[in-house]
């Protein structure tokens, strides 16, 4: 049987990998599918995390905040008579979670899902000045 190779571009090395070599067996890259890709970028008013979740509707989404946790998860809904499935590699859920502290509130959170990308931005919380106190002296 003849082997079939593609050709990916890896930090400028061209990569050959087998076609058919992952087909039954996970890879490095079948292994992160299900991870959610993201970038945050960090501002003076806060931080914008832009996460990935292609494939998924805006009400397969929920996100949570919990003991200064914020939980993104995202889980497909199945359709029936989809067919018999061979090999699967998309993900069907994800969760993954950021510390952000315990003085931020949900009502801090902005959220926003357009074209596959979840868009959220979560506030820096200015620490609170504490005020000098007078002592009287008796």
């Amino acid at each position: 049987m003849k082997n079939y190779y593609l050709q990916k571009r890896d930090n400028n090395n061209w990569l050959f990998d087998d076609f058919f070599a992952d087909f039954f067996g996970p890879t490095s890259y079948s292994k992160r599918s299900n991870v959610m890709r993201t970038d945050i970028k960090e501002s003076d008013t806060g931080y914008d995390l832009a996460i990935d979740l292609p494939g998924y509707d805006k009400n397969d989404i929920k996100v949570s905040l919990e003991e200064g946790y914020l939980t993104i998860e995202a889980k497909m809904q199945q359709k029936e008579n989809e067919g018999r499935y061979v090999h699967r590699e998309r993900a069907q859920s994800c969760s993954r979670s950021y510390f952000v502290g315990d003085e931020i509130s949900k009502e801090d959170i902005k959220a926003r899902y357009f074209n596959g990308t979840l868009n959220l931005f979560v506030p820096k919380k200015q620490p609170k000045k504490i005020e000098a106190q007078s002592i009287e002296i008796e």
